[in-house]
């Protein structure tokens, strides 16, 4: 099992470079390197990608977010938001399979008034759920259980390739 205490989390604050918008980026920085496996991510599209949350609030919790670096939803492009969508549906359909979740949280956290971690990058959640899966340990201990580790989970998702490049 993994433990992932809230304290470990990347202030976003501390990384951002006021002269450049995106620097420091963690979506724009990751998005930018050859090294999916190391950074998670699971699939490559036009204009956007999946990328597995380093900090999940359950097995599976994939982020899906625009190449383009921008916090607005009403700047997205047509394309951007056809494919972030697509690749929504493909997560769920995926995290179904592999998973056998019960149900699904889906969303966005738009600005840091909202609960949004990155508040600079646009990105949809996409986090599998399970009948009884919240704990007393994130409730008490701002501690999440993961039955799994991350590139445990990582391994299963990214067998299902030729889901996420489909059409």
């Amino acid at each position: 099992m993994a433990y992932i205490d809230s304290s470990n989390k990347i202030d976003n604050e501390d990384k951002k470079d006021k002269s450049s918008e995106n620097k420091g980026c963690i979506f724009c920085d990751y998005a930018a390197l050859d090294k999916d496996k190391e950074n998670l991510i699971l699939a490559r599209g036009n204009v956007s990608y999946v990328i597995m949350n380093k900090y999940p609030y359950s097995v599976g919790h994939l982020l899906i977010a625009p190449y383009r670096h921008t916090a607005s939803l009403v700047s997205l492009s047509e394309e951007e938001k056809l494919e972030i969508f697509t690749f929504s549906q493909k997560s769920v359909s995926i995290l179904q399979k592999i998973m056998n979740a019960d149900g699904f949280n889906i969303g966005m956290n738009l600005g840091r008034v909202a609960g949004a971690g990155i508040d600079t990058h646009l990105h949809l959640h996409v986090v599998p759920r399970w009948n009884g899966d919240i704990n007393f340990m994130s409730v008490t201990a701002e501690t999440k259980v993961l039955p799994e580790a991350l590139d445990v989970t990582y391994r299963k998702i990214s067998y299902e390739r030729n889901t996420w490049s489909a059409s």
